[in-house]
């Protein structure tokens, strides 16, 4: 795909034939002052390059570059100046523009300026992206485990890193599918690629077709310049598509075709793009349930699953646990700026024994609560949560204890009704220390 410039200028003629000149190299679109510029800017989100004149009528070439950096566009601006005007120039350089040339033009160095451009466009680009997958890569240790159910899922990624396969990767809520599935990009042939994610529950069947496969100018009501989809953002390397279950049947069609033709169309467009994406998904619906209720379409089913991970519950893997607990310990010490050496047998046992509703993101969110919470240098049972001590046994499975305040506050307004009030009593019943208690009942904002 050719890079876009937009050609600035009031004289008509200078701008027609910088336009015929580069049009062998780039896509060119013209405008006759700055404010069209912006407009140009806003109807057509891949320019990439705005080359403009300095001294133009209605809006000049320092209010267009500075219009630019005020919209925070991931847009070059070169200006074209006068002799006389060069000191501007330069300021004008100091500003944000990329670089200058002056009248008459020479074409020579305009291509020179306008490659150099581009790749230096491109190169900040990759750096940011870059910073992003070193992140990734570093979210994806925590994938830790020595479990026989972890074991076979590092397997099977090593297996199919090596292929293009589709891959449906199902699970409880919060037992980390997207994990898995950014340690599948990051290992696979098109880890250079980019990890682009989308949460199909997440949005209204409208903007949810419009966010994968984009769309045209005017090809709904508030479609003011023509938008890329995921599909063609993830070219090159990996879409992830979580919460499948909930795709709309209009959008399993689109999507099929995809996985048959690897094509498609933008909202409102009739131009036919290829692309090439590695498609994972995941899921914490039974698809072949939702096959047989005729919600979800066989063939697509069959399309998604060419390979399949099942994450296991955090409850089939308990031995993971003194892993995890460490891991994310130390991430949130650093985090919360906290020095805490470790976590106390008692309170480890007591962590081991809960059944985990809420799975790791569960685990996550009590480590983090009782890192805050803690007052001395080892975590111990006084800082978890006093739900896990009253009644987490008695909790319906897949009952997500996700607002964890609420149930610890609930826990320990029963225990104090149960104790007529006796803070002693309490404290002893949900097996923490007096102090704790009260610090629990301040929080809350519960009458001591």
């Amino acid at each position: 795909m050719k890079p876009s410039i937009l050609i600035v200028d009031d004289e008509k003629s200078i701008r027609d034939n910088l336009a015929k000149y580069l049009s062998g190299d780039y896509t060119t679109y013209t405008a006759a002052n700055g404010r069209e510029a912006v407009r140009e800017l806003t109807e057509n989100s891949d320019i990439e390059v705005v080359l403009s004149d300095m001294k133009m009528p209605v809006m000049d070439g320092l209010e267009l570059l500075q219009k630019v950096r005020e919209d925070n566009r991931d847009v070059v601006v070169i200006l074209i100046t006068g002799f006389s005007t060069i000191e501007s120039a330069v300021d004008a350089m100091r500003r944000g523009a990329y670089d200058y040339l002056t009248k008459p033009i020479d074409l020579n160095k305009l291509e020179i300026t306008l490659k150099n451009a581009i790749e230096n466009k491109k190169l900040k680009s990759e750096n940011i992206l870059l910073r992003q997958r070193i992140r990734e890569k570093i979210d994806a240790t925590s994938l830790v485990g020595k479990s026989e159910r972890i074991k076979e899922i590092l397997d099977i990624v090593d297996r199919v890193s090596s292929t293009k396969a589709t891959v449906l990767i199902q699970g409880e809520s919060g037992t980390g599918k997207e994990l898995v599935a950014n340690v599948m990009h990051y290992n696979s042939l098109v880890a250079d690629g980019p990890f682009i994610k989308v949460n199909c529950s997440a949005l209204a069947e409208g903007v949810l077709e419009s966010e994968l496969f984009g769309h045209e100018k005017g090809a709904f009501t508030g479609a003011l310049y023509m938008k890329k989809g995921r599909f063609e953002l993830a070219d090159g390397g990996t879409l992830f598509l979580d919460e499948i279950g909930d795709l709309p049947p209009s959008i399993q069609i689109k999507l099929l075709r995809f996985l048959q033709e690897s094509e498609f169309e933008r909202v409102g467009g009739t131009k036919t793009l290829k692309v090439d994406v590695r498609i994972i998904s995941a899921t914490n619906k039974n698809l072949e349930q939702l096959v047989k209720e005729e919600k979800f379409r066989d063939d697509l089913f069959y399309r998604l699953k060419v390979v399949t991970i099942e994450v296991p519950p955090l409850r089939e893997r308990v031995e993971d646990i003194p892993l995890l607990l460490d891991f994310h310990l130390r991430r949130f010490t650093e985090i919360h700026n906290k020095q805490i050496k470790g976590i106390s047998k008692e309170a480890v046992k007591l962590i081991k024994s809960y059944c985990w509703h809420g799975n790791i993101r569960e685990l996550m969110n009590c480590i983090e609560s009782a890192v805050v919470m803690s007052v001395g240098d080892f975590i111990d049972v006084d800082s978890l949560p006093p739900f896990m001590i009253i009644g987490q046994k008695d909790q319906p499975y897949g009952k997500s204890s996700r607002n964890l305040f609420d149930i610890e506050k609930k826990a320990i307004l029963e225990a104090l009704d149960k104790s007529k009030g006796n803070k002693a009593e309490t404290a002893r019943t949900l097996g923490i220390g007096l102090r704790t208690l009260y610090r629990k009942l301040n929080q809350y904002g519960v009458d001591i």
